[in-house]
């Protein structure tokens, strides 16, 4: 099996497929770490159940990004669905999962025994950022994709789906492994295995005014940290 020293880390994925330039110039100054502030976030992603039913004082208290009606009505959809008792007691947390191709840390890994032929286990991303109108942001797909793969090529058997989670905003996304979402995948590794020097500017400018090296990059740019999941 493969080291870390041999595969991309998933967490490198997420920047190249939001901007490779970025992830350049965060390799070289070696600034690839969260925000002290996502634990906080995180921790929120253990909590839905005592959660749901909060104060609005408690939910104040805490780094949520919605109204507290607006959260416990969340907390109350993301009850009805079939992971939810899985989301709350994950059979495993914080697992470093390393695949053929790319490493990295699953926050959650849901049901799904070893050896379970009826119920495989889901890995999950918890991202502090905030979620698009459906779906998920493409860095946190790619990096959702990458730790699915990961886990696979671990067990030995197919994980058809990742789950991203937005704990402040108690939504909860799936992200199957499609033929597209693979794709995305791939074409991100590739990107990542070649860098060499100062990648070339995206097209897209709505990317760059909270990413942390625009001055050096000279690119405007929308949120890289909502995007990333960092935010």
């Amino acid at each position: 099996m493969p080291t870390s020293a041999d595969t991309v880390a998933v967490s490198d994925l997420a920047r190249a497929a939001y901007c490779p330039r970025q992830l350049y110039y965060a390799r070289r100054d070696d600034d690839r770490g969260p925000p002290e502030s996502v634990e906080a976030v995180r921790d929120l992603a253990f909590e839905y159940e005592t959660l749901r039913d909060a104060a609005d004082s408690r939910l104040r208290e805490r780094p949520i990004a919605t109204s507290p009606d607006a959260y416990r009505s969340n907390l109350a959809t993301l009850a009805d669905r079939d992971a939810y008792d899985r989301l709350v007691e994950p059979a495993a947390r914080d697992v470093l999962l390393r695949g053929r191709d790319c490493h990295g840390m699953a926050h959650k890994l849901l049901g799904g025994g070893e050896r379970s032929e009826v119920s495989p286990p889901v890995p999950t991303v918890i991202s502090a950022g905030e979620p698009p109108p459906r779906g998920v942001w493409e860095p946190q797909r790619v990096r959702a994709v990458g730790l699915a793969l990961a886990l696979a090529w671990e067990r030995g058997r197919e994980i058809p789906r990742a789950l991203v989670e937005y704990p402040r905003h108690g939504v909860v996304r799936t992200v199957r492994l499609t033929t597209r979402n693979r794709s995305v995948y791939r074409r991100t590794l590739w990107t990542v295995r070649s860098l060499e020097g100062v990648p070339s500017r995206i097209d897209d400018e709505s990317k760059c005014d909270a990413c942390d090296y625009r001055e050096t990059c000279g690119t405007r740019t929308r949120s890289l940290k909502t995007m990333l999941g960092l935010g």
